[in-house]
């Protein structure tokens, strides 16, 4: 019997799941997985109220829902919406945590608690002091205050990845570098910094866009019927037809998994070329 095989037959073992490990994750990913289940199978059900499995399938449901006379609008303005406040929100966070990491470190742990004030703050409570605030033209009841409302109420999505990304950096040592080659504050931002912390850009964009893409307590108290978004659209049918309700659930899904796709595939196609060009130079 070799004697060096027996240490990595060792290792095999540990490296195998133990049985309650496997069932475990599996209760986890049956618990996670039934609702969304449930609501696909739901929005495709022709009646499911007497037996275990529904009576019979069709699509009629999600005929209706796409032939609902605010189907077009709504998603339009929800796309509006989440990705204005992606946008707003790498504007905001990413030079303001950048100049906090290389000029203001005592200024970290405040912004670390500012940032968990949002967590803490009902969204109605949020909407109701900007509507008395706000109540001016042209921002009262505005979209422009509905973009800045969700900017607030999912800006720590967008700092936590962001934070922990430029953390993970030598950010000071990148910048000094820089400004001893002739760039500016802005050109390292730009150039040297933003593609090194990029897999946090991502991730705070599909945080961000999951999040505001179903909000609706901000958007239902801001703006209500002037800037009709997909979720107002979801719940107004929840009263109609709940067939119809589950089929723009399983839309409004379906379009957030799709758009973090091509985001994190247009992500990596920039992180590939920033890669190239830094390999060329």
């Amino acid at each position: 019997m070799d004697p060096l095989s027996t240490p990595k037959n060792e290792t095999k073992k540990k490296l195998r799941p133990a049985s309650w490990q496997v069932a475990l994750v599996a209760i986890f990913l049956f618990y996670m997985l039934l609702p969304i289940i449930s609501t696909y199978v739901f929005s495709v059900a022709t009646r499911w109220d007497r037996t275990i499995l529904p009576e019979g399938y069709t699509l009629e449901f999600y005929a209706k829902a796409i032939q609902a006379s605010y189907f077009t609008i709504t998603l339009r303005n929800s796309f509006i919406l989440s990705i204005s406040t992606v946008l707003v929100s790498l504007l905001i966070i990413v030079p303001t945590v950048y100049w906090v990491h290389t000029r203001l470190g005592r200024a970290k742990p405040l912004l670390d608690i500012l940032m968990i004030l949002p967590f803490g703050i009902p969204t109605v409570v949020l909407a109701l002091a900007l509507i008395q605030v706000y109540h001016f033209p042209p921002l009262a009841r505005s979209p422009v205050l509905l973009i800045g409302a969700v900017v607030v109420y999912s800006m720590p999505f967008m700092y936590r990845p962001v934070s922990n990304a430029l953390q993970a950096l030598d950010v000071q040592t990148l910048t000094e570098a820089g400004q001893s080659l002739g760039a500016n504050i802005f050109q390292v931002l730009y150039r040297i910094v933003i593609p090194n912390i990029v897999t946090g850009l991502l991730s705070g964009s599909l945080l961000v866009f999951s999040t505001v893409f179903a909000e609706y307590t901000l958007t239902s108290l801001i703006v209500g019927a002037r800037f009709k978004t997909f979720p107002l659209l979801l719940v107004e049918f929840t009263r109609i037809n709940g067939n119809i309700a589950a089929a723009f659930s399983v839309i409004s899904f379906t379009i957030a998994w799709l758009v973090s796709m091509l985001i994190l595939w247009v992500g990596s196609k920039g992180q590939k070329a920033t890669t190239e060009g830094i390999r060329a130079h």
